[in-house]
């Protein structure tokens, strides 16, 4: 049996994952969950699964969540705070860390579950986004297989099985589109966050559905695609899907392309990742192309888009600014989702952090995090600057 930690276990990915073990509780055992603040799921999981681990991210919920496992009879080690998270995923009876953290909290675990020569199911797009370079060097240093989680990363993946030494001409990366596919620039003037968290085919967390109406969520994609395939970033196209049926593909050197199809379900990839190269059977959904009657594609607009050309510009530029993208992301999608700032908005923050951050060519681990400081002031005081 494949012994899991799931950072992030309460979360979206967390929690299909747990559906994976619930549906092959002979291959997989859940060592240790953790979560940053939601208790409740926390306590229910470690009611259900058993794991030798919980652990809370927020250390001033360390008690509460003591006395609430205590009071559901757990009997294992509770922990709190990112050191604890970090010492955590080198445990040596884990087999595989699922890095479902959000955003840049995740970069630190993941990177010292590499560093363990652990096998990694990545979900954490940012810690590629952030360090991508640094990563994949440890990686190949410390023999620790990244197994993609994301949907599209997946489908790239599969579609390069068997195709080991066969050139790739480009990555056609798909994109729903979001809710705001359609929408003017005008309309986009007046959107809220509760329009911008109705995604028409995902159920996702609140960040990443407002990175996806952004299409910032597919511009991080294209870094991390960069990152996990070896591919310039000129060789990756965006194709906007609404069906997302067709959830990525290669197109390679001789004119054919390979793509990954299925219904819009977490699940696949995730068991996917925990089980390659077998696929298990599963009772999960199926894409009924009859009942679809077609799939259609389109150019992604980055006019009325801009946070995709700024992921494409800051992987051009390298070094630390992609970092940069990630931190002044951050805080422009919190503050949009606090009402602090506007939709468009987000873009003129992100763009304008990106600008006055000093620029570090090649960052060491300590830069990224001095980097991520710095991004994160600028973007804050540009929103405040905005309020008055």
């Amino acid at each position: 049996m494949k012994q899991l930690a799931i950072l992030g276990s309460t979360g979206s990915i967390g929690t299909q994952t747990l559906d994976v073990v619930r549906q092959h509780p002979d291959l997989y055992q859940v060592y240790a969950i953790c979560a940053h603040r939601s208790i409740d799921k926390l306590v229910e999981q470690a009611k259900e699964f058993s794991p030798e681990v919980v652990c809370i991210a927020d250390e001033s919920l360390y008690e509460e969540l003591g006395r609430q496992l205590s009071a559901v009879g757990f009997e294992g080690k509770i922990w709190a705070g990112a050191d604890a998270i970090a010492q955590m995923v080198t445990m040596p009876s884990i087999d595989v860390v699922v890095a479902a953290m959000v955003g840049y909290a995740g970069l630190r675990p993941t990177m010292e579950s590499i560093k363990a020569g652990k096998t990694i199911a990545l979900a954490n797009k940012e810690t590629l986004v952030v360090a991508g370079e640094l990563m994949c060097r440890l990686a190949m240093e410390h023999h620790a297989p990244i197994l993609p989680v994301d949907s599209e990363h997946s489908a790239i993946f599969q579609s390069l099985v068997g195709e080991d030494g066969n050139e790739i001409e480009k990555i056609l990366l798909t994109a729903s589109g979001g809710p705001f596919r359609t929408f003017s620039h005008e309309q986009m003037e007046h959107v809220t966050a509760a329009d911008a968290l109705k995604h028409p085919n995902w159920e996702m967390g609140a960040k990443i559905t407002i990175d996806s109406a952004s299409m910032m969520n597919k511009g991080f994609e294209v870094i991390e695609a960069k990152w996990l395939f070896g591919v310039p970033v000129e060789k990756i196209e965006v194709l906007v899907h609404p069906q997302s049926i067709v959830h990525s593909a290669v197109q390679f050197a001789d004119g054919a392309i390979k793509a990954q199809l299925g219904a819009p379900d977490m699940r696949l990839p995730i068991q996917y990742a925990l089980s390659f190269p077998e696929r298990l059977a599963s009772d999960f959904p199926r894409a009924d192309l009859f009942a679809l009657g077609q799939l259609t594609f389109e150019q992604p607009d980055l006019k009325r888009f801009p946070n995709l050309g700024l992921a494409y510009e800051a992987t051009r530029r390298g070094g630390n600014i992609p970092c940069v993208l990630n931190a002044a992301n951050e805080v422009a999608n919190l503050a949009f989702r606090e009402g602090r700032c506007s939709f468009l908005r987000m873009s003129d923050i992100i763009a304008e952090t990106m600008t006055q951050a000093a620029f570090i060519a090649t960052p060491t681990y300590e830069d990224y995090v001095a980097t991520d400081v710095a991004a994160r002031r600028i973007a804050e005081e540009l929103v405040i600057s905005n309020k008055k």
